[in-house]
């Protein structure tokens, strides 16, 4: 099993309301050369959690940090008019992404929570993950 020290929270770079789908990001993840989807889940709108690569897979979601990270997407991200960052979390998606967070924490006792934006010169994930969690 990977030696797993970090989660990280992403979101979808999509505007408000619009659903995306693992098979829509896998689509625009290999478009940029990856294998496949880079994130291990993604929580869709109304709160899904889909599996995306598996967990024993390194992902390819934050430079410098796959080896030994877990990334997990929210479906938003971007303001439906402007297009500008906004943490557009539905109450679903703020309940799963807890119980998400909540399960990896228990998989990964020693793994610490972070947004992706704490990595990159990113808005990503458009919320303080340190204080939302």
């Amino acid at each position: 099993m990977r030696e797993i020290d970090k989660i990280i929270v992403h979101c979808s770079a999509t505007p408000e309301g619009r659903e995306v789908t693992v098979a829509q990001i896998t689509e625009w993840h290999r478009a940029r050369g990856f294998r496949t989807i880079g994130y291990h889940y993604l929580v869709g709108l109304d709160g899904s959690v889909s599996r995306g690569r598996p967990e024993a897979e390194v992902g390819a979601h934050c430079t410098g940090q796959n080896a030994r990270s877990i990334g997990v997407c929210y479906v938003g991200g971007l303001d439906r008019d402007t297009l500008r960052p906004k943490d557009t979390r539905t109450p679903a998606q703020r309940e799963s992404l807890r119980r998400l967070v909540a399960e990896l924490r228990a998989r990964y006792p020693r793994a610490t929570l972070h947004g992706h934006c704490e990595f990159a010169a990113k808005a990503c994930p458009c919320f303080d993950v340190a204080t939302d969690f």
